[in-house]
């Protein structure tokens, strides 16, 4: 895991996609070439856009999966998290427990 955690943050994190890859890494089990191929199909990017802040700024911001430094009305947190999951088709579990509540 901290090899994982250390490749991925070379990546930018939120600055560019490293926090998808990530997730998918440690949630679905994936190597990281699989993880950032599938990540990269899902957004419809290259895989070498991944790690472009600028491209991937522009993905996060017309996706709704949060920025860095956020931009008001644009969705932060929860929200975030919940167009994370339905774009990578993933489930995340504080998602369906908001879904089960009622609030997401």
């Amino acid at each position: 895991m901290p090899i994982a955690h250390s490749v991925v943050s070379g990546m930018g994190g939120m600055r560019t996609a490293g926090d998808l890859v990530a997730r998918m890494q440690f949630t679905q089990k994936m190597r990281i070439s699989e993880a950032k191929a599938y990540v990269a199909n899902k957004l419809k990017v290259s895989a070498q856009d991944l790690s472009d802040v600028a491209v991937m700024r522009e993905v996060r911001e017309e996706l709704g999966f949060g920025v860095v430094l956020g931009i008001p009305g644009d969705p932060k947190g929860m929200e975030a998290k919940a167009r994370i999951a339905e774009v990578l088709d993933i489930r995340i579990n504080c998602v369906e427990r908001l879904k089960r509540r009622g609030r997401a």
